[in-house]
Parts: C-alpha cells; structure tokens; sequence
C-alpha cells in the first residue's frame, strides 16, 4: 500500500484524479489512464526508508510496478442490478469490488485495516499476554432494493502490544513487568524458560515486524527465534572467523545490558537481540486467540444498542467520506444518516408461532424413565460429602431418579480405565451399566471433559455445590435429550402438517484456526427424525483443511434421512407410505454470499442424489443461515424490549434486502448483555414455493426448539447443533494420538501431520449406542438465551 501512495505522488500527470489500490492485485481508477500504446507500464518506486537507516554505503532498493488496464466498469449495470432488472453477474460483482475499494483505500492508508475493517487507538483494552484489543469501523458497499448503501458496524480486532520486544516477552510469559529479562529469556538450564516455553514464544511472535534501534525504521519480520543467547550465538566474518552476536553489537558501539537473552531471526541467517527490538502499533494477531484472553474480547466488543449505534455514528465521523479525495475522484457521494424502521402500528403485528410454555416435558419419553442406573465421579478434592449429598438431593428432586454409584478419582489419571472400572462395579452391584455418568469437575477441568466419552453430564464443582431448584432443572433438559426424550415441541402448522411431512436438516464446516496449515476441517449434518422437528440425530466427517464444500454430504444426508423413516416407522408407527418427507428444508451455515453458487452447484446435487437413492422425492427448500454480518437493529425506546434491542421476532425484509435474492432479516432472540446480532437468511432455492411470511415463521419457530435452553435463539436449532457437532468433532480422534488437535496447539504434530488419509482413518465413529441421541445438545458452547416469544413483527425500511 506505501509503495502504490508514493508511486501516485511520484506521478502526479498520470495519477491525478487519483487510483484506488486493493492491496493486492487490483487497482480501480476513475478515468482511462495514459499507460501507452498498449495500455500498460512499469514505474519505479523507491521508499525513503528502504535504504537501511540512512547508511550511505546501502544503495537505495528499487521496486517496480507495472499497471495494466485489464477492463472498463459500466456504473450503469448496478442500476439495473438494484432495480431487480438485471441478475447477479462478474460486471455487477466488478462493479461493487470497485465501490468497496473506493470507500476504503483513505482508511487504509491511515490506520491498520483487515479485510473490510479498519482500526483506531482511540479505543483499546489491554488483554494481557502482549496483545490489546483495538476498536474498529467495518464499512462494505452493499445492494438493496432500488439503492446501494454502505453497511457500518463496529469492529474489534487484536493486536500485538507495541513498544520494546522485551516487556511483550514478558507479558507473554505471565511474569510481572519488572521480571529480570536475563532470568526468565535466558535458555539453557533455565526452569523459567524451557524449551517448551520457547517454542510456545516462538509461535506467538513468528511474523511480527520489528524495527531495530541500530538501523531505523526499515521493518524486519521475526522468522523464529535463537536456541541460545545472543553471547552463544556465531557467525561467519567477511574476512575470516567468528564472532558472537553479542560481541558484534559492543563493536559497533552498542553493548547488550542482557548478553544471554536469545534473539530474533529475521531473514534468512541474521540475528537481532531482543533488547534491539521495537514493536511498530497497530499489528494485527492474526493467529487464533488464547481462550483466556476471549472473555475479555467479548466484553470489550459488548455494548448496549443505543452505545453502540453512538459508536458508529462516531466512526462515520472518522470516515468523513466527504473529505476523502478518493470518494470524491470518483464522483460518489455518501448519506450518513442511518435507515430508519417504520414504527410498526398495534394490531399490525402477525401472530405465527405459538411455542408450549409449560415446564413439563411434552413427549412420552420422560427422564424419569431414562435413567435406570446412573453414578457420580468426582475429579476434585475441593467437593465435599456435604456438597456431594446436596448434588444428589437436587438431582433426585429435579429427576425423582434411583441412588447413585459414587466415585472420586484422580482427575489426572487415566480416565478411559476409571470409567470401565465404573461399569463394571455397576454391573457387579446394581445390575447393569450405567445409562448415566455424572463427572464433577474442578474449574478448568475442560481437558477431562473431553476425555469423558460415555453418556454423561459434566458438571462444574463451582456451580453445582450450593445449586438452587433452577439450576438442576436445566441440568435435566440437557440430560433428558442426552436420553432420548423431548423437552418442547412448537404449536406450528407450518411444521405439524400431518399431509406434508417435513424433515429439516442442518449443515456447517469448521475450519482449522489461523496458523494451522496441516489440519483438517471437519463437516457436520444434523437432522430432525420426528414429525415436531424437535428431536434431531447428527452425523460428522473429516475433510480437506479450509474446504467449505461438503464433499460427503450424500452419505451423510442418506444417514440422518434413514434414520428419519426409521424413527416415523417404529416411534411414531407411521405406516408405508407416511414415512418419506414431503418437504426438505437444508439449512447451510457458514457460507459466504460469493459461495452461494457453489453450494447450488455442488451441495444441492449432492442432497438430491441422497434422496434419489433412498427412493424418497420431497421438495427441497435451501437457506443460508448467516451470523458473521453486520446487520444491527436499534430500535426506538418504545419498541424496543427490556435490553434495548428489537424485540424476538422482529423480521426486515424490504429496504435493506437484496434486489435479486429472496433474503431476510430475522431477530429471533431477546437481548441480555450488549447489541443482538439477527440472522440472515437466504433462500437460494425453494422447490416448495414458501412465502416470505411462512419461511419466516418456520425460521422464527426452530429458535424455539434448542433443547438445553427454555428460551429462544438466535439461529434455528439445528443450524446451532451443526455447529456443535463440528466444534466437537475433533474429540473423535485418541486424545494419546499424535495428531495434534489440541486447542493450544498452532500445528498438527506428529508423522501424521498434514495427512488427511490419516485423519480420516484416525477418527473414531460415534457409538452405536449415541448415534440415535442428542449426545451433542450438551457443550460448553456459550450462546445468548433469551425469553421465548409468540410474534413475528415486520419491520418495514423505506
């Protein structure tokens, strides 16, 4: 990006109006530039700094670019576009590309941005282990119906602590500031700084620049880091012999105060001591965030409606589009004021969904009757016989379920061997295995979680010691699905249609976090077996890293519609030919808009194929389900609900809506901490002919059915189990393999890193036992849980 605003100013004869720069390939200008004869040219562009700090025995490195015209954009096709007069096509995404780097290119050019987001200091939170969270303004040219508008949210984004190399490393290693660099970064037989700690800085530091107080502001990249101090560490003289780096730094007049502090590797073999070392702000940690740190991004992105919407009216103001030579050059003009609701009227507000508030579970299969046997396990030596009898009171009376098996174990033993020791005691003393376990777990517990791999409900010793009624009844809506039962079923004619049975499905990837090259990705399909769509089976795969197309959604669609039939045949004793759907409504999470296509192309052949060999032949309805956008409601005072958000059931689908495809805005849950996010929904195919207001109700009445809250959610139930699913997946594999699938690892490890025959072969199938049950409906996934509603109000934009 420097590099294209010196070459503009180098050339002012050519580059006035000014081009636009995407940071990559691409550059936009407003007018046909003078480029020659054959519409192309090469400049050369010097930095100021790239000479090394101003030595004059460095020449000056010279940087070409060469600019060549490729094609000419026609505005016009837009206005076709936004009037539904013209489909969606390369001219039209060229078009709107055009307008995003327009508006973008003076933000970044002043502040670090990142995609379509850029960052300010103005606002920031420390985090602690050398990162600080920075606000942000995202800002994305959209089409609406009959208009394009600019979509503004806020942004947050976590970036490296600037300032000296040595109190990040610091930070980053949990020591107090004042911590001696020389005891704590010094390797060799060092307890507070072993290989391991190394190895884990090394990975949190590769790819930070660095600028080095003996040669200026030329930024340098860390590749890695020395094994030994900078007063161990050689190299090879011009001249002959060696010389440490240490020794190399006092020769040139700068002696290190901490000689056996390790260094940096920047470039190919050159080595810079840490103390040389300064962290330029504004760098983004493009790496996955630590779990401990999380807690405090989240609560330093939350904010109540009407503060956030100040916020943005305040980034706006730092957008200032009408200063900006670039919006200007290219003959835009922006409104700043924000798109405005109608108020909706009493009376106006369509009655859809009614959900069943009652307290008792409204199926036959009850969790008195789930649990035959159950036993605790405790793996804490802080839960007390006291604790432990008023646990089981509270059970009992929440389940009225027979007395347990009780154990205490070592949490840090081996736990497969523990729970088979388990079962075979309830074998020998009361008969039979248990269909229960329940683990009690100390506070950061998590990796025993995942190593708990039977029937069971893990529970915190923390939350679970002085529990009130409530408490343990929501242990019991987790349990009783974890059984086989039902916790609500939803009063809805558009799903209850005993004439055309519906089935719904719903589907997501999850990807390797950023910095894991070698990992696969792992795919999840969730269906409902039962004529209410509130009790669902799940199936997952491994495939391809960072693949978002579901390669085996086929065999999986054909697994969880058997198990549909089956269910309908022996539960609901449907006969022959009630079994199959009518209706297949495939909700498809995680896909961006320039992947809808694809999904079209390659996902719903695949569903189609699923049925055909099932012999089974309902109208597939596909709808993407989106909750990374930046789609905000603020509602006025007196619409607003208790948090100050929409109301649950609060739907745009005009003003803001897309002029070609059939999409919707749905906020489906009440808000407790900060602003609510709605889903977005789009229809890309409906072989059924659903209205708007009837995909939208059914949309409205699957949040209603997630079986471990009493509350409505933000996205339909089996989009929520989907997900997940794939955050469990990686559980499948043997936590003892050599997989690498940790959470705190950056990389798989091990010979079979990088070998997706090798993951695949290494994940272990779900149980017989579990394939039938909601074994997912129990995670530790934290989500909004918001009071149940009965309305679906439109909301109409202008």
């Amino acid at each position: 990006m420097e590099l294209f605003k010196v070459m503009q100013c180098d050339e002012p004869d050519i580059f006035t109006p000014k081009i636009v720069y995407d940071g990559r390939k691409i550059a936009f200008a407003p007018r046909e530039l003078p480029l020659g004869p054959n519409n192309s040219r090469r400049f050369s562009v010097v930095l100021p700094q790239a000479n090394g700090g101003g030595n004059p025995t460095r020449a000056p490195r010279v940087y070409f670019i060469t600019l060549t015209m490729v094609a000419k954009i026609n505005p016009e096709v837009l206005d076709g576009y936004i009037h539904g007069q013209q489909s969606t096509d390369e001219k039209v995404l060229t078009a709107l590309t055009a307008l995003n780097v327009v508006i973008r290119m003076e933000p970044n050019l002043n502040f670090p941005f990142n995609k379509r987001s850029f960052y300010t200091p103005q606002d920031t939170r420390g985090l602690g282990g050398g990162m600080v969270a920075w606000r942000g303004i995202f800002q994305s040219v959209r089409p609406t119906i009959g208009r394009l508008v600019v979509n503004v949210d806020l942004a947050t984004a976590v970036m490296y602590k600037d300032g000296p190399l040595i109190p990040l490393c610091i930070e980053f290693m949990n020591r107090p500031p004042n911590t001696n660099p020389a005891q704590l970064l010094s390797p060799g037989n060092n307890v507070n700084f072993s290989e391991r700690d190394r190895i884990r800085l090394q990975k949190f530091l590769a790819g930070l620049r660095i600028q080095v107080t003996t040669t200026g502001a030329k930024p340098r990249v860390i590749r890695g880091l020395s094994t030994v101090g900078a007063n161990a560490h050689t190299f090879d003289l011009h001249g002959g012999g060696t010389m440490t780096v240490s020794q190399y730094f006092g020769s040139i007049g700068h002696p290190l105060t901490f000689p056996t502090v390790i260094c940096v590797q920047v470039g190919a073999t050159a080595m810079i001591p840490l103390e040389m070392c300064i962290v330029p702000r504004g760098q983004i940690f493009r790496k996955q965030i630590p779990d401990d740190k999380m807690r405090s991004v989240l609560e330093f992105s939350t904010m109540k409606p009407e503060e956030r919407l100040e916020k943005i009216k305040q980034g706006i103001q730092t957008l200032q589009y009408g200063q900006s030579d670039y919006v200007k050059d290219f003959g835009m003009e922006i409104d700043t004021e924000p798109l405005k609701v109608d108020e909706p009227k009493s009376g106006a507000w369509n009655m859809y969904v009614t959900i069943t508030r009652k307290r008792k579970y409204l199926l036959t299969i009850h969790i008195t009757i789930g649990i035959v046997r159950w036993a605790v396990v405790i793996y804490t030596d802080k839960f007390s016989n006291t604790f432990l009898q008023d646990a089981v009171k509270g059970f009992l009376k929440a389940c009225e379920s027979v007395d347990p098996l009780v154990r205490r174990e070592n949490g840090q033993g081996d736990i497969a061997m523990q729970l088979k020791n388990l079962g075979a005691e309830s074998v020998k003393t009361m008969g039979g295995l248990p269909s229960l376990v329940v683990a009690i777990l100390p506070d950061g517990g998590g990796d025993i979680y995942t190593k708990v791999g039977v029937g069971t409900q893990c529970l915190k010793a923390s939350k679970c010691s002085h529990a009130k009624e409530q408490y343990w009844m929501n242990v019991v809506l987790k349990v009783n699905v974890k059984l086989g039962g039902i916790n609500v079923v939803l009063d809805s004619s558009a799903l209850n249609d005993p004439i055309n049975p519906t089935v719904i499905l719903g589907a997501d990837v999850i990807h390797p976090p950023p910095g894991a090259t070698d990992r696969p990705s792992f795919t999840a399909v969730v269906g409902s077996v039962d004529t209410h769509a509130a009790k669902y089976v799940a199936t997952s795969r491994v495939q391809t890293g960072r693949q978002e197309i579901i390669n085996d959604l086929k065999d999986m669609c054909k697994h969880v519609l058997g198990l549909y039939m089956i269910y309908r045949q022996k539960v609901e004793n449907k006969g022959e030919k009630d079994l199959p759907p009518k209706k297949l409504i495939f909700y498809r999470d995680g896909v961006s808009e320039g992947q809808f296509k694809d999904v079209l192309k390659l996902e719903l052949p695949l569903i189609k194929e699923a049925c055909m060999e099932l012999k089974i032949n309902p109208k597939i309805t596909l709808i993407i389900v989106g909750k990374r956008h930046h789609n905000q409601m603020f509602p006025p005072p007196n619409v607003a609900d208790r948090s100050g958000n929409a109301p649950p059931g609060s739907v745009i689908d005009t003003g803001i809506a897309h002029p070609t495809n059939f999409d919707f805005i749905l906020q489906s849950h009440a808000g407790i901490l900060g602003t609510s996010r709605p889903g977005h929904y789009t229809v890309l195919h409906d072989e059924y002919g659903f209205n708007a207001d009837s995909i939208q109700a059914i949309s409205f009445a699957l949040c209603h059915v997630y079986a471990r809250a009493t509350r409505s959610v933000s996205i339909p139930a089996p989009v929520y189990y989907a997900d997940i699913v794939c955050s469990r997946a990686k559980n499948h594999f043997d936590p003892n393999g050599n997989l690498g699938l940790s959470d705190t690892s950056t990389q798989a490890t091990g010979e079979a890193g990088g070998n997706l025959e090798a993951f695949k072969q290494a994940y272990k199938p779900l149980h017989a036992n579990q394939r039938t049950l909601m074994y997912f409906s129990l995670s530790s996934l934290q989500f909004l849980q918001v009071n149940a509603h009965d309305k679906l109000t439109k909301l109409i934009l202008p």
